[in-house]
């Protein structure tokens, strides 16, 4: 597989691509969707709940509509198109999960890349009650986590924090320690959450590349080795 990212991630010849959790989702969805893209893949990314409008400025096409023929033409004029079916000036929302897997099925796309979860900025997310909004076709889920989350208090790194402190039995001004990390990302009801059965999960641990960080990612990536269910666990800078 062409692309860096890619590789690191695993991703196969054709898939949909689910992104949830927190700590850079977009920038490391549309760094994929450009790769794949220069690789001459043709991607398709889009959101089952809200991104940055900004975040889709400079892509090569947009489709405003998730009517098939409309999004056929798109993505058979463009190697890299951005899917928005609303929002405002700021942010940009996409289609129901279930028109992206209709999509998936029979628009002519090598990749269809989505941000299936919001996170505020933050980097450890506890899902909500709604969320996330992963397609039940999903090939992929890539679920993110900063591990600048480590040593942090709750309240000032976790989005839902009182969701956060629940899943790791802390309350929402005590600080998270890798144990804790690993068990938000663990729990059926956190980063586990509403990933379809036959999906691959990687975790993507992002905002590496201090010495801190990076120790933190090492214990996180030792203590998710054993759990059968993530397939992969990886370490990006940044995000």
């Amino acid at each position: 597989m062409s692309g860096s990212l890619a590789r690191v991630l695993g991703i196969g010849d054709r898939e949909l691509v689910a992104f949830s959790g927190a700590g850079g989702k977009s920038t490391v969805m549309l760094r994929l969707g450009e790769e794949l893209a220069r690789a001459g893949k043709r991607v398709l990314v889009t959101t089952t709940t809200k991104m940055g409008r900004g975040q889709l400025d400079g892509l090569p096409g947009l489709c405003k509509s998730d009517d098939l023929h409309a999004v056929m033409t798109a993505v058979t004029s463009n190697s890299f198109v951005a899917l928005v079916t609303g929002g405002d000036d700021h942010k940009a929302t996409g289609p129901l999960p279930t028109v992206v897997d209709v999509l998936y099925r029979s628009v002519p796309v090598d990749y269809l890349l989505v941000e299936a979860d919001g996170a505020h900025g933050r980097s450890l997310k506890a899902p909500g009650l709604h969320e996330p909004v992963i397609p039940t076709e999903a090939t992929t889920v890539v679920v993110l986590m900063g591990v600048d989350a480590v040593g942090g208090r709750i309240a000032d790194v976790a989005h839902r924090p009182e969701r956060a402190a629940a899943l790791t039995g802390l309350g929402v001004s005590d600080r998270l320690e890798v144990e804790h990390c690993v068990a938000v990302l663990t729990h059926p009801e956190g980063g586990l959450k509403g990933v379809p059965p036959a999906a691959r999960v990687v975790v993507a641990l992002t905002k590496a590349g201090t010495p801190t960080a990076d120790r933190a990612a090492a214990q996180i990536m030792l203590r998710l080795s054993s759990w059968e269910r993530i397939s992969r666990v990886v370490v990006l800078a940044g995000g």
